[in-house]
């Protein structure tokens, strides 16, 4: 357990920083959509080259486990999105809901964390949850979402509002920084030592800016809730995140194993911590975006990683994670 915590309390405190920096205004709430973008457009996609240049191909698009992530989380979908209608939680809130649910932290604070608690060989699973979160299940949900405020449009609303939802996944950096890497990696290129510097340099900061960068967007986001939500409409869909997300993964995952499919335990291993992961923080912004209950997704994002902190660590001990040196 202490060496997991010697892994995990400094990602967790970095957030804090970055909500503490937020609220007590040394970081003006006008400069966190820069982080962001600093982080989105700059520096993940950075790290995220260099993983994919040198990780194999086949392990970045393993088929079998992404019919493994994705049927899980299509699975949650359904029933958080079914379980989460009532009188104040529409269709829309429900479609973000679900996806807070299912959609982990993967590239803000997964990649990084993973990969100091297991070493580089967690990066091929990652890249395929990540991959499965940003172009369907995210595309899913934000079609769920503007579907339900066209309903009159019928089957060609919702085909349109699923159009202009992969459109958004497509706009994304990180999986082309991914894919760049990989063609890189395939053919044994390399980029000119000037450009291979820069590159290091914005992947090095990628870890500490972007959980840096959870904790403002958290804060940022707690201020502009608009309206009071009742427990009963948050905190389970955050239970749902950290405990039956991971869980269902791993069940599946060894299901799958049992049926025969080439799934390694490390494998299970990564899946079920990266579903174990708090909710992304940036569906908040999403949420503003497009009209949601923005209070409550916020509520949801913040309960799950306040809690994670101790619930990530307690299932990586459960599961005998012992970190890399």
């Amino acid at each position: 357990m202490q060496a997991i915590l010697a892994v995990t309390i400094p990602f967790f405190a970095l957030v804090l920083c970055g909500y503490v920096a937020a609220h007590r205004h040394v970081l003006p709430e006008s400069a966190i959509p820069g982080l962001n973008a600093f982080v989105l457009y700059f520096a993940l996609p950075c790290m995220l080259f260099r993983f994919g240049a040198s990780t194999p191909i086949v392990e970045l698009l393993n088929p079998v486990l992404m019919a493994v992530y994705l049927a899980a989380a299509l699975l949650l979908v359904a029933v958080v999105v079914t379980w989460s209608l009532n009188e104040r939680v529409g269709l829309k809130d429900a479609a973000f809901g679900a996806l807070v649910a299912v959609f982990p932290n993967t590239g803000f604070m997964g990649v990084p964390m993973l990969v100091a608690l297991l070493g580089p060989g967690a990066v091929g699973p990652l890249v395929v949850t990540l991959l499965v979160d940003l172009f369907v299940v995210s595309s899913l949900c934000i079609a769920l979402a503007q579907a339900s405020q066209a309903g009159a449009a019928g089957a060609g609303g919702a085909r349109a509002a699923a159009v202009r939802a992969l459109r958004g996944a497509l706009s994304n950096p990180l999986p082309w920084s991914i894919a760049l890497g990989a063609v890189f990696g395939t053919f044994g290129l390399a980029l000119p030592a000037p450009a291979q510097a820069v590159v290091d340099l914005l992947a090095g900061a990628a870890t500490p800016v972007a959980l840096f960068t959870i904790g403002a967007v958290l804060h940022r986001a707690g201020q502009h809730v608009s309206r009071r939500t009742p427990a009963v409409d948050f905190v389970p869909v955050a239970l749902v995140k950290l405990f039956v997300h991971p869980l269902l993964v791993a069940l599946l995952a060894l299901g799958a194993r049992q049926l025969g499919a080439p799934v390694t335990g490390f494998q299970i291993l990564v899946l079920t911590l990266a579903a174990a992961l708090p909710s992304a923080s940036n569906v908040s912004l999403l949420a503003e975006r497009f009209g949601a209950d923005n209070g409550r997704i916020a509520r949801i994002i913040m309960t799950s990683t306040v809690l994670a902190f101790g619930s990530f660590t307690l299932v990586a001990w459960t599961l005998g994670v012992n970190p890399v040196r």
